[in-house]
């Protein structure tokens, strides 16, 4: 159950801080590791408590994202809780409708389509108002955490954002979003920038709320080639590092590590490993070896399992762990997978990869 067990300021004291000393890439016992959609449908009693619920309205209760947050954590010692929410909680607070279509996933009931669309999207957003709910879940949360993992806050990157907004869902192609990248250059950047600021602004909350830790995603880096990148993704990504970092201080907040996780993105490891984040996530595609030669020697790396291994009888996903480990070595590492779960996987096979980081780093690290 979710409820206040401390007052509201004084959080329980971290019990177990291997995350974060991995991120900050100071020395741990073993490696540290979560999985990006832990709290999600592979287990039974996430569908339970979701079933009723459309989705966005579960994304909106605090309770029952708090629920949900803590679910795998019963199950596995994982060693960070990462918050219930969704990325498009952000168009939402700029004004967009999205819903939750079974079997198609988000959809905008009505997308961006013209340049003269962005007149539509609230320019001023007061992120308490209008995201308040995921605040006051991190909260809760992190209270009834109890101390036991840090809780890690989240955002959407802009140029991941935007292609949403325009495709209006999922596509395979995102041709309409880079449409506008190559038609309406000026625009894009507008559109850009308003999210940017947004997501600083929210970021900055979930810190103030008790977030420890805090991933950005720019789920379709993929889909961008480096030029495109280096103009619409990146300059926002080291922005937003940068202006979350200046607000904590100025707000005497606790200076968290952050973490930029670009899917398909290895021809730009080398600069988001210089854009101002602690940690760079990786997905499957590339070699442990590699990215630690892209990255150098001072971020941490977090990654990469294929997620599809884990589909693998139990032995086998023990041989990829120990071998993705001795790839990236055990320190300055925070194992993941590379991408989220999928909604079929037996969680016992979640259970097999938690136990084999916490298993093989340890031996390794004392040989």
């Amino acid at each position: 159950t979710c409820s206040f067990v401390h007052s509201p300021k004084g959080f329980p004291k971290l019990k177990n801080d291997t995350f974060l000393r991995a991120a900050r890439g100071e020395e741990t016992e073993h490696t540290p590791v979560w999985c990006m959609r832990q709290a999600g449908r592979y287990l039974p009693e996430f569908r339970e408590t979701r079933a009723a619920q459309d989705f966005f309205a579960t994304c909106r209760s605090p309770k029952l994202c708090c629920e949900l947050t803590l679910q795998p954590l019963r199950r596995f010692p994982l060693d960070a809780a990462i918050i219930f929410s969704d990325i498009l909680v952000v168009p939402q607070a700029l004004g967009m409708e999205v819903v939750m279509v079974p079997g198609k996933g988000p959809t905008f009931t009505e997308p961006l389509k013209e340049v003269e669309d962005l007149l539509k999207l609230r320019q001023k957003v007061d992120v308490t108002a209008e995201l308040g709910y995921v605040f006051q879940a991190i909260t809760l949360t992190r209270h009834s955490l109890e101390g036991r993992v840090p809780l890690i806050g989240f955002s959407g990157a802009p140029w991941t954002l935007m292609s949403y907004m325009i495709e209006g869902g999922g596509s395979t192609t995102m041709a309409k979003a880079k449409s506008w990248l190559y038609r309406h250059p000026e625009a894009s950047h507008r559109l850009l920038r308003l999210l940017a600021d947004v997501i600083i602004d929210y970021l900055v909350g979930q810190v103030a709320a008790g977030a420890q830790a805090l991933q950005l995603f720019e789920s379709h880096a993929g889909h961008l080639g480096p030029e495109q990148f280096q103009d619409f993704a990146l300059p926002y990504i080291r922005d937003i590092a940068q202006a979350v970092k200046s607000k904590l201080k100025e707000e005497a907040l606790p200076l968290v590590p952050m973490i930029i996780f670009a899917k398909d993105a290895h021809y730009a490891l080398h600069d988001l490993a210089r854009a101002g984040y602690e940690v760079v996530g990786l997905d499957w595609t590339i070699r442990p070896q590699e990215a630690r030669a892209q990255t150098g020697k001072d971020v941490t790396l977090q990654g990469n399992l294929d997620p599809c291994a884990l589909y693998a009888p139990k032995e086998k996903i023990g041989e990829l762990v120990k071998k993705m480990l001795e790839g990236f070595g055990t320190q300055r590492y925070i194992a993941n997978l590379g991408h989220g779960l999928y909604p079929d996987m037996n969680p016992e096979h979640v259970g097999a990869f938690v136990e084999a980081v916490h298993s093989h780093s340890r031996h390794i690290n004392k040989h």
